[in-house]
C-alpha cells in the first residue's frame, strides 16, 4: 500500500524523489476501498494454466482484485471444456457495456497467420477498440501484443528465421517510469514465438515508449498514452516448467526444436528448469495494478446504460 502522509511533510519531496509512492492526506481521505475490476481475454488453448498464471501474478498486490474472465464468440476452443468456459466465462458481447479498471490480452499460438485470417480478429479489433473507453489500463502479453501494436499503430510483425524460445536478458530503459520501479538494470523473461516486431519500428512511433529491450529477443516492454496501453512482447506469467512443457510437446511430435536458451542445466531438458523470471515478473504486474490501475481510475465505474 502507498505511504500516507500529511500534505506539507518535508520529506515528502525527497521520498518521491526517491521514487517511493507518497499519498497525501487530501488525497487519501478523498478514496475509499473497493476491488479493482480487471478483465482477462484469455486466447491461450490451455486456458486454466493461463489463468492460474495471471491470477498468481495478480495475487502479489495488497489490493483487493476480482478478475472476470472474458472469450470470444467468433472462436470455438479445442482445448478447454464448453462446461468450462460456460461456468466461468463470459463473452465479450455480456461485458461490452461495462466500464474496468484493468484489462489483459493474452497470447495466442496463431503468431503465424496475418492477423486478417485469425478467424476471431473482427471481434478483436472491437474489443481492442473497446478497451480505448471502457478500461483504464489494457496489458496486452505476447501475440496480443503484436496484435495491439498492429491495431492501433499500424506496426506489423515479421517472422523470424528460427523460433525465439528461452530465456532471455533484457535491460530496462527509461527508468523513472513507474511501471519498471525496482527492475534490476538487467532481468530475464521466457519468450516463445515465431514472430517479432522489430525494434527500429517501435521506435519511430513517437507514441510509443520503450521500457525494457534485449539484443536477442528485441523489445520487450513498451508503453503508451502514459500506460493506458502496455505492450509485452514476452511471457512473464510463465510458470517454470511451461516452456518444458512445449518444448517435450514439440519434441514428441517430431518437430524441428532446439533446447529452450538458458533455461536447463547444462542445456540437458532432463534438469530441472530455473525459475529466474519470477521476482521481475511480480514486479511488473504490481506496478502495474499500483500505478496505472489502481492510481488512476475512478472510484466509481460508470457503465454504458
Amino acid at each position: 500500500m502507498p505511504i500516507r502522509v500529511q500534505n506539507d511533510l518535508p520529506v515528502k519531496e525527497i521520498l518521491e524523489r526517491e521514487n517511493i509512492f507518497v499519498m497525501d492526506e487530501s488525497r487519501a481521505m478523498s478514496q475509499d476501498i473497493r476491488p479493482l475490476k480487471v478483465g482477462l481475454l484469455n486466447l491461450m488453448p490451455l486456458k486454466e494454466d493461463t489463468e492460474l498464471q495471471i491470477l498468481r501474478s495478480l495475487s502479489n498486490t495488497p489490493l483487493q482484485v476480482d478478475v472476470i474472465f472474458v472469450n470470444v464468440s467468433s472462436h470455438e476452443s479445442k482445448n478447454t471444456s464448453t462446461s468450462h468456459l460456460n461456468k466461468f466465462y463470459l463473452p465479450f458481447e455480456a461485458i461490452k457495456k461495462q466500464r474496468f479498471d484493468g484489462f489483459i490480452i493474452t497470447g495466442a499460438p496463431v503468431e503465424q497467420m496475418l492477423f486478417e485470417e485469425v478467424d476471431y480478429w473482427e471481434e478483436l479489433k472491437e474489443i481492442m477498440e473497446w478497451t480505448k473507453t471502457h478500461v483504464t489500463s489494457t496489458v496486452h502479453l505476447c501475440w496480443g501484443a503484436q496484435a495491439g501494436l498492429y491495431y492501433h499503430f499500424g506496426i506489423d510483425k515479421v517472422q523470424l528465421d528460427k523460433k525465439l524460445f528461452g530465456v532471455f536478458e533484457h535491460r530496462v530503459q527509461n527508468r523513472k517510469t513507474p511501471l519498471v520501479r525496482g527492475f534490476d538494470d538487467v532481468f530475464l523473461a521466457p519468450h516463445s514465438r515465431h514472430t517479432t516486431v522489430p525494434t527500429e519500428s517501435i521506435k519511430q512511433e513517437k507514441r510509443l515508449t520503450i521500457l525494457a529491450e534485449s539484443d536477442e529477443a528485441g523489445v520487450f516492454l513498451s508503453m503508451a498514452d502514459e500506460g493506458k496501453q502496455i505492450f509485452v512482447m514476452g511471457h512473464p506469467e510463465y510458470d517454470r516448467v511451461t516452456l518444458h512443457n512445449e518444448y517435450m510437446r514439440d519434441k514428441n511430435k517430431g518437430l524441428d526444436i532446439d533446447v529452450p536458451k538458458n533455461y536447463y542445466k547444462d542445456d540437458n531438458c532432463e534438469n530441472k528448469p530455473l525459475l529466474t523470471w519470477r521476482s521481475h515478473a511480480n514486479n511488473f504486474y504490481t506496478n502495474w495494478i499500483n500505478y496505472y490501475v489502481y492510481q488512476a481510475t475512478p472510484y466509481i465505474l460508470e457503465d454504458d446504460e
